[in-house]
This record gives C-alpha cells, structure tokens and sequence, in this order.
C-alpha cells in the first residue's frame, strides 16, 4: 500500500470517529422520548374525564406510533444502504406510521377534552416520535461507525498504528 493510500486511510478513520453521534446528542434524544412518554403516560393517568379505554386507546395508539416510527425508519436506512427490503414491509411501516397520527388525531378531536390538553398530547406524541426515530438513527449511526472502525487498525486518538504509516 503507498504511503498516499494509508493517509487516505487515517483520515477516513478520523473522519469516522468525527461522524459519531455525540454523547451530547444520544443523551438529548433518550431525554426526549422520556419525557415526551413519560408526559403522556402522567396525562393519561391524571385525565379524570377520560375512561379507562380511552386511555387504553391512546396508550396502544402511543405503543403503535413508536413501533412504526423505528420500523420505517430502519426499512428507509436499509434501502438506501442497498440491504433488500420488501416493499410489503415497507408499506406496512408507512401505513402503520400514518394510521397511528390518523388514530391520534381523530380521536382527540372527538375527545371531550380541553383544546389545550389535547395540545398536550399531540405535542407529546410528536416529540415521542421524533425521539425514539433519532433514537433509532444514533443506534444505527453507532453500530455501523464502530464496525468500520473495526476494520481499520488505529490507536485510540484516531490517528493509524504506527505500522501503516
């Protein structure tokens, strides 16, 4: 190998450290879902005008979003990646995803509750589904960084082992 390629090598290695999700970035994003869940589970539980299935309602439509989001989410990296996706489970996590804003949206319209508490719900749907997709994009970001990191011999700070330059 010339000595052009393995510095080509060392700042790809570098540069893949770089791309990393910061621990800043990670530790945002768990704090998001939590509190956007954790917001919508305690405005389920508190909801005195709600009855028992309709909080069982929200509470799966919740459950449904999140499982949908993460699944299309990772169909959409696979196929951009070139790794085979059926287009069946494709469109399923599609319409999943789109059944359970449907599903929200219509049942809080219909709810006999205040236009700022379902505000409140809709806000901590959407903040728990933005979350748990980047949730799902740093895990993904993540594992394929450290596999490539895996495959190239460097020391810790990023830079090659001394033996390739």
């Amino acid at each position: 190998m010339s000595r052009r390629s393995k510095s080509l090598i060392a700042v790809e290695v570098k540069d893949l450290v770089q791309c990393r999700p910061t621990a800043a970035f990670v530790g945002a994003s768990w704090a998001a879902l939590a509190l956007g869940a954790t917001l919508f589970l305690f405005g389920l539980w508190n909801a005195p005008t709600l009855a028992l299935s309709e909080k069982g309602f929200y509470f799966c439509v919740l459950l449904l979003g999140l499982y949908a989001a993460v699944s299309l989410q990772k169909s959409l990296r696979d196929r951009e990646e070139g790794l085979p996706v059926s287009a069946l489970y494709h469109n399923i996590s599609w319409a999943m995803l789109g059944m359970s804003a449907f599903l929200m949206l219509v049942g809080l319209w219909n709810a006999a509750l205040a236009l700022s508490e379902k505000g409140f719900y809709g806000i901590a749907f959407a903040m728990s589904l933005f979350a748990v997709i980047t949730i799902q994009k740093n895990t993904r970001d993540t594992r394929q960084i450290e596999a490539l990191l895996r495959q190239a011999p460097y020391h810790d700070d990023g830079m090659p082992a001394s033996e390739d330059v």
